[in-house]
C-alpha cells in the first residue's frame, strides 16, 4: 500500500550507512541486470542478499520503497556531479558534451534505471512519483536551466526552452535502453554494448549541439 512507502529512505541511504539495507539494494540491482527486468520478487532479493525478506519492510516499507531507494542510490552519483560540472572553468559547450555523456553512461551502468523511473513515476504511488521528481527530475532540470542560461549569456547557445531541452535529451537517452527491445525485433539491432554507448554519445553530442549552438558557434564548427 502507498501508506507503507518510506519516502525518507532515499536520503537516509544516500551514504550507504546501513549494511543490511545496502545488501538488499545490491542484490536487487544485480538481479535486475542479470534478468534485464525490474520484475524481481522480494524472496529472490532476500535469497541473493542473504537477508531475511521481512527486513525489506523494516528498512523500506515495501517493495516499491526498496525500488525507490535503489533509484535514489543509482542516481546519486550523477546528481552529485551536476554542481561540480556547472562550476568548472570550461565553456558551456564543453559542459554540455560532458553532461550528455554522463547521462548516457549512467543509464548504461544501470540499464534498469529507465524502467524504474517509468514505473515509479507512472505505475507506483503518488508519494513515489513525488520523490522521484524531487531527487531526480527537479535537480536535473534545474541544472540544465542554469547551463542553458550560461550558454546563452556566453553567446554559445540559442535561446532554448529548458523543458523542451530536458525532454529531448533525457527522452533520447532513455529510449536507447527502453526502446531497444522493440527496435531489435524490427531492425535486428543487438544489445547496448560499450561500443554502442560510445557511438551514441557521439551521435547525441552532434545532434543536441547542432540544435543548441548559436549560428556563430556552429559556423566555427564547435
Amino acid at each position: 500500500m502507498a501508506s507503507e512507502l518510506n519516502t525518507s529512505i532515499p536520503t537516509r541511504l544516500a551514504g550507504g550507512k546501513n549494511t543490511t539495507a545496502e545488501k538488499l539494494l545490491v542484490a536487487a540491482s544485480e538481479l535486475m541486470i542479470e534478468r534485464a527486468s525490474i520484475e524481481v520478487s522480494l524472496s529472490d532479493i532476500a535469497q541473493k542478499s542473504g537477508v531475511n525478506a521481512a527486513l525489506v519492510k523494516y528498512h523500506f516499507g515495501n517493495k516499491d520503497g526498496l525500488l525507490l531507494a535503489l533509484l535514489a542510490r543509482d542516481a546519486a552519483t550523477e546528481m552529485s556531479q551536476l554542481e561540480y560540472l556547472i562550476s568548472q572553468p570550461i565553456s558551456p559547450t564543453a559542459k554540455l558534451k560532458l553532461h550528455i555523456g554522463g547521462i548516457i553512461r549512467a543509464y548504461y551502468q544501470f540499464p534498469y534505471m529507465n524502467r524504474l523511473i517509468h514505473y515509479l513515476l507512472h505505475e507506483s504511488s503518488t508519494e513515489a512519483a513525488d520523490e522521484v521528481s524531487k531527487f531526480f527530475v527537479a535537480p536535473l532540470l534545474e541544472f540544465q536551466k542554469r547551463l542553458l542560461v550560461e550558454g546563452i549569456k556566453a553567446g554559445e547557445f540559442r535561446n532554448i526552452d529548458p523543458v523542451m531541452f530536458y525532454t529531448s535529451l533525457v527522452g533520447a537517452c532513455d529510449h536507447l535502453f527502453f526502446g531497444r527491445h522493440a527496435m531489435s525485433r524490427a531492425t535486428g539491432v543487438g544489445p547496448v554494448t560499450d561500443e554502442v554507448c560510445r557511438q551514441y554519445i557521439k551521435h547525441m553530442e552532434a545532434l543536441i549541439c547542432g540544435g543548441v549552438l548559436s549560428e556563430k558557434k556552429a559556423a566555427n564548427g564547435e
